[in-house]
């Protein structure tokens, strides 16, 4: 990702939700209606052909239905974390994820945070009056630059409470930071995170 584009492995993975969610509702296994709203026509179209094709499948055995399994999985897990009454979410490296618009439970009672890289952010920020007619407002919104900044000053000059129950969803990053960076993140959520709270992430072995 170019310092002023936004991330294409985030809208490769917003297709994916998008492709499923498009799928017959006796076939799909989540339903995202926001992601192809995220996504720009041709990205899509072409995602659909290509698809369609078999190249992906080719190219990556299994890969489409793993990323659709995982999708459901953090689905389940912050539907549990609701029941048991969480009251702070924190999306890592958020992209074009829909949860904070399509789980109602989300809209009152729990403080929402969405952190990702600036540009990014602007194209979902722009995509998101689009959808809604304005930036909503249960979502803070908090912009890093992980080569100048620092997550746990800017989450905390934005309203995070440690005290709180909070989940984490850190999901699709793991693997593109080095060991040390997913250590000291996984560090700071231990020692800073209210009793009770959760992180769900996924990672690739290195093997």
């Amino acid at each position: 990702m170019y310092k002023e584009q936004a991330s294409i492995t985030a809208k490769g993975i917003t297709l994916i939700r998008a492709l499923e969610s498009a799928r017959p509702l006796e076939e799909r296994i989540f339903f995202d209606p926001y992601a192809r709203k995220f996504l720009p026509n041709w990205f899509y179209r072409l995602g659909v052909l290509i698809t369609k094709t078999g190249y992906t499948e080719l190219r990556a055995p299994g890969v489409m239905g793993f990323l659709a399994a995982r999708e459901r999985y953090i689905d389940e897990i912050l539907q549990t974390s609701l029941d048991e009454g969480i009251e702070q979410l924190v999306i890592l490296g958020a992209g074009y994820d829909g949860r904070a618009y399509r789980f109602d439970d989300l809209k009152s009672g729990v403080k929402v945070f969405e952190v990702d890289h600036p540009a990014t952010q602007r194209d979902k920020l722009r995509r998101l009056v689009k959808i809604f007619g304005q930036i909503p407002e249960h979502v803070i919104y908090v912009s890093v630059d992980f080569n100048t900044q620092s997550l746990d000053q800017k989450l905390f000059e934005c309203g995070f409470d440690p005290s709180l129950k909070t989940l984490y969803i850190w999901q699709g990053v793991t693997y593109y930071l080095t060991s040390e960076a997913v250590d000291k993140t996984l560090r700071w959520i231990g020692q800073t995170s209210g009793p009770g709270s959760k992180i769900v992430f996924d990672y690739i072995d290195s093997s």
